[in-house]
């Protein structure tokens, strides 16, 4: 059985803690690697090579950092369908889903290789009588992420790639679920030029975490995964004085308007419902019909679809709509969700409890369940599911359904299926929510954009990608400026003057 490593100053380091995690294939249900999970002392090691490596990092003009991340674009392209591969093989998610894993994370390196416009300062000439002022924006030090099993190549890739494009050495402590792709990323990016000691893959638990936590160097982290672990490091990371960035669970809400395209509705829960077999932050995982003939025409546009929906291994390639979900832990709490939103009145008008695949009887394949007349007191309806159910909430009118997604405790992501740009533009302003799609089901920000949620769903003051991320892996630093004058009255240089 293979056993998997750390990455520390280049080299592919084994494990010393003696503690170990099963990385399965979700399809088979068989355990295929090990992860070394790390100690203390292991972190440490890696954070005393990152800051060695990072002062010289820090000193190569932006536009040399850039050109790392070309190469690296190049060298991410070439490797996509070796990267998608064994993405999915530890996943479980269709390869041309981890295709688009890998490719969202690409664009945001592509948005990174402009670092030298991003990393510009401010200058005001003549602020006062021969003073002028300007900013600069600097590299923070040494900086970590802890990312989430869900997207093991564009997570990683949306906090490192900026990160080290600002100056920055990163710590990377990716999900022990599926850690060979961020193995492979650190690769690639020494491969691209990147100096050995910038940017490590250290595998571990919660022990690793405190270890990130706690280190005095590390200057800031980022966070992306359940809403209670996000408390956690947003709290403790906070109180021993670091820079943290927190993004936790999510329940989005899709609104469908008497007016809409009930079609394009329907199509869109489809895969923002489904897809990944729902194991997205940005998943829809609530519809909010406007009115019960809006309902109906709803569950009958949806019944057939879910029912047509081929569940399977990646192996078998364009012919399956999603895979199996990570772990037989987490087919276990979907499927007791579910049961609990039967016990508690919701209708299970489909119903995937009893899908099993021939041959592959031991993986952990959950087939897709539709519920309808799903209230908000219900588990189903409160918790984020982070699987393939969707639950119906009929509302009575426009000002009800606006209600459910402002009065939940998430706001990730939400949209609305409409004709009617009055009620778009209203919902639009009004929501309190971080990311909105308007006939969009999944509204995730290009890389040029930021990505971030409101309320329980992230802490801190700053988002993912984009402009926020150049922002967040650097301090400013503003400088005024005076100098003595050496010239007298008549225009001849005063040598004297400037002895």
């Amino acid at each position: 059985m293979q056993e998997l490593t750390h990455y520390i100053n280049g080299e592919h380091v084994k494990g010393t803690s003696g503690r170990f995690a099963d990385v399965y294939n979700p399809a088979t249900g068989e355990v295929q690697a090990k992860c070394p999970l790390a100690g203390a002392d292991e972190m440490a090691r890696a954070v005393e090579v990152a800051a060695a490596a990072q002062p010289a990092w820090g000193a190569v003009n932006p536009q040399r950092r850039a050109r790392v991340m070309m190469k690296f674009v190049d060298l991410l392209n070439r490797d996509m369908d070796k990267l998608a591969e064994a993405l999915s093989r530890e996943h479980g998610k269709t390869f041309p889903d981890a295709k688009g894993d890998v490719q969202r994370g690409l664009e945001v390196v592509e948005y990174c290789i402009g670092a030298p416009q991003l990393l510009k300062g401010e200058f005001t000439d003549s602020a006062g009588p021969g003073i002028d002022m300007y900013s600069m924006r600097q590299p923070l030090g040494v900086t970590a992420g802890i990312t989430p099993f869900n997207f093991p190549a564009m997570i990683p890739m949306w906090m490192f790639a900026p990160a080290i494009a600002c100056g920055n050495a990163f710590i990377l402590k990716p999900s022990e679920r599926d850690p060979s792709v961020p193995l492979m990323l650190a690769e690639l990016m020494e491969e691209a030029g990147l100096p050995k000691g910038i940017l490590q893959v250290v595998n571990g638990d919660k022990e690793a975490v405190d270890a990130i936590l706690d280190h005095p160097v590390i200057q800031s982290i980022g966070f992306v995964g359940s809403t209670p672990i996000a408390e956690y490091i947003y709290g403790r990371g906070c109180s021993n004085g670091k820079r943290v960035q927190c993004f936790g669970g999510a329940k989005n809400h899709m609104i469908i308007m008497p007016d809409a395209d009930m079609d394009q509705a329907a199509d869109a829960l489809i895969g923002a419902g489904y897809g990944a077999a729902g194991e997205r932050c940005m998943a829809i995982s609530v519809a909010v019909p406007v009115g019960d003939e809006t309902a109906d025409r709803l569950i009958e546009k949806l019944v057939p679809r879910i029912e047509a929906l081929k569940v399977g291994p990646y192996t078998a390639g364009d012919d399956v709509d999603y895979g199996p979900v990570v772990t037989a832990a987490a087919k276990e709490k979907i499927l007791g969700l579910v049961q609990s939103g039967v016990d508690q009145g919701a209708e299970l008008v489909v119903d995937g409890r009893d899908f099993s695949l021939q041959g592959y009887e031991d993986g952990f394949f959950v087939g897709p369940h539709l519920f309808d007349r799903v209230t908000p007191d219900m588990d189903i309806y409160k918790q984020e599911i982070f699987g393939p159910v969707l639950s119906t909430v009929r509302a009575a009118s426009y000002e009800e359904a606006v209600g459910l997604a402002m009065d939940h405790e998430y706001g990730n992501g939400t949209a609305i299926f409409t004709r009617d740009g009055d009620a778009a533009r209203d919902f639009a302003n009004r929501i309190n929510i971080g990311m909105i799609g308007i006939n969009v089901p999944i509204p995730v920000p290009l890389a040029y954009h930021t990505f971030g949620g409101w309320k329980k769903s992230a802490f801190g003051d700053l988002n993912q990608h984009g402009p926020d991320a150049f922002k967040f892996y650097t301090r400013t630093k503003t400088v005024t400026s005076r100098w003595p004058s050496g010239i007298k009255e008549g225009g001849e240089f005063n040598f004297k003057a400037m002895d």
